[in-house]
Parts: C-alpha cells; structure tokens; sequence
C-alpha cells in the first residue's frame, strides 16, 4: 500500500485534503453517524477511516440480537443504577433498532421477530415473576406493546432443553443478521458519495485538526470518534474500558427445534439460531478482568 505522500495530486485532492467530518471506525456507530452527517450537509466532504479491509470491531462480531433487556437482568441493573437511568437505557437500545430498521429496512439487516425468552433454574424465576406486572407497564411506555413480558410454559418443552425449569417470554426482541447489517450500511455509505479508507490505522489525534495514520497524515474540520472500547488511545483522560464478549457457533445441527433469541442468568449467557446452527455467547462474568481487552480471540476458560 503507497504512503499517502506517494500519492498523486488528484487522488490526494478526492480521498485526502481538507476533509470536513474525519469519522475514526467504519462500524454500525461510524457509517451511521457518517449517512445522517450527510443528509444533513449533502456538500460536505465525509470521510472514514478503517484499521482492518473490513470493518474489524464488534459490529459485525456478534451474536446479532435486537435487545433491550430480560427481565432478570433489567432487575440486576436496578439494584446498582437508579430507575431513571435504567428504563432510559432501555430506550435508547429500542429507538436504535428502530432507526437501524427504518434506515436500511428489515430484509437488509434480515431482521426476525421471533421473540426471546429468559431461562430459569433457581429462584430468580419468582423474584422476577413478582415484578412483571412492575416491568410491563415500563416497557409499554417505552416500546408501546402491551404486556412485553409474560410466563411461558411451553417453551422448554417444544424447544428439547434439559435443566431448565421455568421460562419469560419477550414480545419486544428479535434477531438480525449483523453481517447483512454493515455490508448494506456500507453500501448506502458509498452510495451517499461518503469515503471509506480500509486498512487506514488511526494512531494520533495531532493539533491544528490532523490526524496522524499508518500510511500519512489526514486534515479535518471535525472528527468523530467511533470505536467505542479501543477509544482509550485516543481519548486517555475519558473513563472507557473495552468489555470483549466471547461468541461460538456450532456445526449444522439437523432438525434444529426452536428459533429465537434465549437469556440466562442474568443475560451472562445467550444463544440463539442462526440457520440450522446455535449461536452460544457471554460468560463474561467467568473472567471479568480477562475480558477487558480489545484482542479478538477466544478463551479455552469461557469456550
């Protein structure tokens, strides 16, 4: 790959100068923001910049559920965080799927509502059962649906689980395809006149409004900052902390017997279908300090 300085005049002119919005990560958070920047100013010059040949965070690394939380885990986030900032968070998860699904359509992202459920072994089961009534009118103001939450006593059954003895089903969940998700925002970026530089690695925010890369320095206007837990580099003084959430998928399954999203304990764990194969997730609790890393692998310890 040439150096920015050995590029010519008019490549240098298109892809380089004087940018207005620099945009750091080309993931759902970058392009997003990238499409609403240029509706809003069609003239300006918008530009992202992209460490890896495809967009190389959680974006498109994950286990693809449209969440807004379980009951048990929207319980557990009410013994550490006021009411106020919990259901506000619920919120903002269920106004983003919406946006993400009027922005692209749901065949782009092959958005499912299939629903999701909550497994229980133990108590929790009844803790959370006492405050459904509680949950549901909370989540009706949010999401407009009546009853979001309810018992469901077949679910364990028809779907062949053992060791699970009690289940909540969630109206207001589903599943999309996050691969389809970045390849078709990718594609309305391009299609919107926005530039995307892959294999461009950011390094060092300089003054007087540069940005130091691998390959040379790039001027902006403003810059957005779109990497959530690599952030740390660019923004040291910011209390940010990457949180890696492990996913494995297994070999085609033939006949598999359910479809949809499933919690438990707490949302720790999750899995889900995805064709004729299961999704598994989480685990994060098992090595929480392990977990706050930004390499992509996985543990022999979670797995």
């Amino acid at each position: 790959m040439l150096p920015f300085n050995q590029l010519s005049y008019w490549e240098k002119q298109i892809y380089i100068n004087h940018t207005d919005y620099l945009i750091i990560g080309s993931g759902i958070v970058g392009l997003t923001a990238a499409i609403y920047i240029k509706e809003r100013f069609p003239l300006k010059k918008v530009t992202i910049t992209e460490q890896g040949y495809l967009p190389t965070g959680a974006s498109s690394k994950n286990a693809g559920f449209s969440c807004i939380g379980s009951p048990s885990e929207l319980l557990d986030d009410l013994n550490s965080s006021s009411e106020e900032a919990v259901f506000k968070t619920v919120e903002k998860r269920w106004q983003g799927l919406l946006n993400l699904r009027s922005l692209l359509g749901d065949d782009k992202i092959d958005y499912q509502s299939n629903g999701s459920y909550e497994l229980f072994t133990d108590s929790k089961f009844y803790e959370s059962v006492n405050k459904l009534d509680y949950l549901n009118n909370k989540l009706e103001e949010i999401t407009a649906i009546k009853n979001v939450f309810s018992v469901n006593e077949n679910i364990i059954p028809n779907s062949g689980f053992e060791n699970f003895n009690h289940a909540i089903s969630h109206k207001a969940e589903g599943q999309i395809d996050t691969g389809m998700m970045i390849n078709n925002l990718y594609k309305l970026a391009i299609e919107k006149g926005i530039l995307i530089l892959n294999s461009i690695s950011a390094e060092k925010i300089l003054p007087n409004n540069i940005l130091q890369t691998n390959q040379g320095k790039i001027d902006f206007k403003k810059l957005l900052i779109c990497t959530n837990g690599f952030a740390k580099q660019f923004l040291p003084e910011e209390d940010i902390e990457p949180a890696r959430a492990q996913v494995i998928i297994t070999k085609p399954i033939h006949d598999l017997k359910f479809k949809g999203i499933f919690h438990f304990n707490e949302g720790f764990y999750y899995f889900r279908n995805i064709h004729n194969r299961v999704l598994f997730g989480g685990g994060i609790q098992l090595d929480k300090k392990g977990e706050t890393t930004t390499k992509f692998e996985n543990t022999t310890l979670i797995t």
